[in-house]
């Protein structure tokens, strides 16, 4: 079992930054995926960024540039560094891990990122 604990999230203004981490404990097989997802008010929980154990990297779109992934593997935790917040970003933001060849089966409680205008 893997128990995944997010922490970082808060209220900011746009333009700000914010750091959310996570951390995974629990049995973590070696090659597998850690993640971020977000989940707007009324909308569909959506991919934002994820980073496979050796290092690969994708991010949405919307967050290229400003948003960055990254992983402390001795510690199995991953940070999601988030730039230029806009308000748009508001959204709960909830970590994921999957095994390689799997689907995402473990996630975090959530935390909440509010951005004002």
């Amino acid at each position: 079992q893997v128990q995944l604990v997010e922490s970082g999230g808060g209220l900011v203004q746009a333009g700000g930054s914010l750091r959310l981490s996570c951390a995974a404990s629990g049995t973590i097989f070696s090659s597998n995926v850690m993640g971020w997802f977000r989940q707007a008010p009324g909308k569909l929980r959506e991919p934002v960024t994820t980073m496979t154990s050796g290092g690969s990297t994708s991010y949405a779109d919307s967050v290229k540039g400003r948003f960055t992934i990254s992983r402390d593997k001795a510690k199995n935790t991953v940070y999601l560094q988030m730039n230029n917040l806009k308000t748009e970003d508001t959204a709960v933001y909830y970590c994921a891990l999957r095994e390689l060849s799997s689907t995402w089966n473990y996630w975090g409680q959530g935390t909440q990122v509010t951005v004002s205008s």
